[in-house]
């Protein structure tokens, strides 16, 4: 420290000694970065063929049962019963999923079994097969993430953080090899493992993983999702309004979707404790319901009601609300997928109702749905303005920041990921170099 004169004082810190330090351990973090880069490559590879493999067969279980429906749909409790044996029997220290992820992301301390792989997959299939409504990004980022966790338990690495930059890595992977949408899947792995920081040390790796996985599930015919809007929309203070409007009701959309999921999670669980019986019931409910609203217009993923909201076809005021209500009742009893497609789907139906309401294009604001309940699910606020703009254009960026942001605000601070920290700091959104 320098005093320059009485009213000044000059602060320097600095010395060659501590400048070439810095320079080293800059170094070294740059080699470090294209270490896990390098990694990273190796699984977004593998990511993005098993991605392939699930998400094409996926859709021929999809084809199957909406060709055949009355074959199916009214045997999904057995299909839950033959779901909760395999784990039973077999698959007892993968069964958590997504919690042994995060777990392992987080603390380097639960160790991740590969057979969490097969057991996800062919139970989300089963699950799709008869008529569950669940989503596919489950499968997909448990995929990755195991994939990243072994190769951190197998591999020696000086990093503390190895296991999760790579376990952020592979969950990008999966998320960007399915969906086809490698920006997205980078902010989605980071927000939802970070709990609301940004791991800079991960984004790299993980641009690296998603983008290898989406181009190598490409390849091998994964089609990617999208759709050209071509809407001509007047920006002017009405507008404006009412799109402000619907930013804040997909916020508590999403934010209620998060919150009645987890208290019927709970509520099934404390009425029938016994698992086979729980998923059983459950399943003949549902498998009934399916039937008689609309012979299974709410099972599977829920494409069906994008495709019609986004693209002119019929969507009923209660589409948003029963999608919800399947969706969460069939996670909720054991079934297994996952709930962002669904959430995809539910977000787009309220966006085509409140857009006929409001006197606003149509598939703009299915769109801004489709992203904005997502993100208020999730709590997540980059990722479902990405996966907006990269399905739908990114000359709406503007209009899905807007209403995202305000998703973002009105969601209650609720999450499907009951694992995240439930409390978030003025929900900021911090970067970290750790």
């Amino acid at each position: 420290m320098k005093k320059k004169n009485d009213n000044i004082i000059v602060l320097d810190f600095k010395n060659k000694s501590s400048e070439g330090t810095e320079n080293k351990n800059q170094l070294r973090a740059l080699l470090e970065t294209l270490g896990f880069s390098l990694i990273a490559l190796i699984i977004g590879a593998v990511t993005g063929v098993i991605d392939a493999f699930f998400g094409t067969v996926l859709l021929k279980v999809t084809e199957i049962r909406e060709e055949n429906i009355y074959y199916f749909i009214p045997f999904l409790a057995i299909a839950g019963l033959l779901i909760v044996f395999l784990y039973d029997r077999f698959g007892k220290e993968v069964k958590n999923g997504m919690t042994l992820i995060i777990e392992r992301a987080k603390n380097n301390t639960s160790s991740i079994k590969l057979r969490l792989i097969p057991f996800v997959t062919l139970s989300t299939w089963i699950t799709h097969l008869f008529g569950g409504s669940a989503g596919r990004e489950g499968v997909a980022v448990q995929i990755g993430g195991t994939l990243g966790s072994f190769v951190s338990q197998k591999f020696s690495f000086k990093e503390k953080s190895s296991a999760k930059i790579l376990t952020i890595s592979g969950m990008a992977a999966g998320f960007g090899g399915l969906f086809r949408t490698p920006m997205a899947a980078v902010f989605f792995a980071t927000e939802v493992l970070s709990e609301g920081t940004i791991e800079i040390t991960a984004l790299f790796p993980s641009f690296v993983a998603a983008y290898t996985a989406s181009f190598v599930s490409g390849c091998l015919g994964l089609e990617k999702f999208s759709v050209v809007l071509g809407v001509d929309f007047e920006m002017n203070i009405n507008n404006a309004a009412l799109l402000c409007l619907a930013g804040v009701v997909f916020g508590i959309t999403g934010g209620a979707f998060a919150f009645l999921l987890k208290k019927t999670k709970k509520l099934l669980a404390d009425l029938i404790k016994n698992p086979y019986v729980r998923i059983a019931i459950v399943g003949l409910i549902i498998s009934a319901a399916s039937l008689l609203l609309y012979s299974g217009r709410y099972s599977g993923l829920g494409t069906n009601l994008i495709n019609a909201a986004v693209n002119g076809g019929e969507i009923y005021y209660w589409d948003f609300a029963l999608k919800m209500a399947f969706t969460i009742i069939t996670v909720s009893a054991g079934f297994q997928g996952g709930e962002v497609t669904p959430l995809f789907s539910i977000g787009s139906a309220l966006g085509a109702v409140m857009a006929m309401l409001f006197g606003l294009p149509v598939p703009l604001v299915a769109a801004l749905g489709y992203a904005a309940v997502f993100g208020a699910a999730t709590n997540t606020i980059i990722a479902p303005v990405f996966i907006g703009a990269e399905i739908f254009g990114y000359e709406y960026l503007p209009y899905f920041f807007a209403v995202c942001v305000l998703a973002y605000s009105s969601n209650g601070n609720n999450s499907i990921y009951t694992y995240e920290r439930k409390k978030r700091q003025n929900k900021l959104i911090r970067i970290s170099k750790d």
